[in-house]
């Protein structure tokens, strides 16, 4: 099949245009930035496994009544999902301290916060993503009041659910981020989750060990990249015991199967 016009080409994927109106194919890359793209590299595999992860996820997530983009996994690298337009507002989740909370606030990192935490980050790369307050959102027309009231429920939904399914896998939760983009029928919209949620946007712990499962490890030079998303994936039930069966690059399957 002849590959579709290319809309958007972003850090870790590209976006396509659908098959129908109003769809989207969203391609998931190997590509791996940290720091606002000032630190680049390759996670191989990352792309499928983020797909299987955040199908996984999105799934469960409509079942619970969380209106989301996603239609359906086409293959081992895209998805079909709604076309949106994206609120230009980077929703982060903490309920443990971490990362720039840390820096910012000096609150070690570990601590269980007394409350979950919400922020808000205008989604620009060229100005790092600055944080935001809900007064700004409101000054300068970036979602009205009612929509940041809807996103702030889906979050905390979210929020809650995803705890219980990662407690229950032996994973903490420590914080992640989420999209948000108005789905329009008309002159009528509505705000629904959109992007992605993987190992690439959450701060995943082993809450035996306290081992990180998710970016960090390519952060933080930790290495060890593949094996902790494979990981979050066999506990969720994605992936077969023998990771290493596992086809996570298509070539180098190709390549292996010809062989023998």
């Amino acid at each position: 099949m002849a590959r579709r016009r290319q809309i958007y080409e972003g850090k870790a994927k590209i976006l396509y245009e659908g098959p129908e109106p109003g769809t989207i194919i969203q391609y998931f890359k190997d590509d791996a930035t940290a720091f606002n793209a000032q630190k680049k590299g390759t996670i191989t595999g990352k792309g499928v496994l983020n797909n299987r992860i955040s199908e996984h996820i999105f799934t469960l997530l409509g079942q619970i009544g969380v209106p989301t983009h996603f239609i359906r996994r086409l293959n081992m690298r895209e998805q079909l999902v709604r076309q949106v337009e994206i609120v230009p507002i980077e929703v982060i989740v903490r309920n443990v301290a971490a990362g720039s909370l840390s820096k910012k606030l000096g609150i070690e990192e570990g601590t269980q916060l007394p409350r979950t935490l919400i922020e808000y980050c205008y989604k620009d790369d060229a100005l790092g993503d600055p944080m935001i307050s809900e007064e700004h959102i409101a000054c300068f027309g970036w979602a009205t009041q009612e929509e940041m009231h809807d996103i702030a429920d889906m979050a905390i939904r979210i929020n809650d659910f995803m705890c219980g399914l990662f407690a229950a896998i032996g994973i903490r939760l420590v914080d992640f981020k989420l999209e948000f983009g108005r789905l329009w029928d008309g002159d009528y919209s509505r705000v629904i989750l959109a992007d992605e949620i993987s190992p690439d946007g959450c701060r995943l712990w082993d809450m035996a060990t306290g081992e990180k499962l998710d970016k960090d490890r390519f952060r933080r030079d930790l290495g060890g990249e593949v094996e902790a998303y494979q990981e979050v994936a066999r506990r969720l039930g994605l992936l077969p015991e023998g990771a290493d069966t596992t086809v996570l690059d298509l070539d180098t399957h190709r390549k292996k199967r010809s062989k023998d």
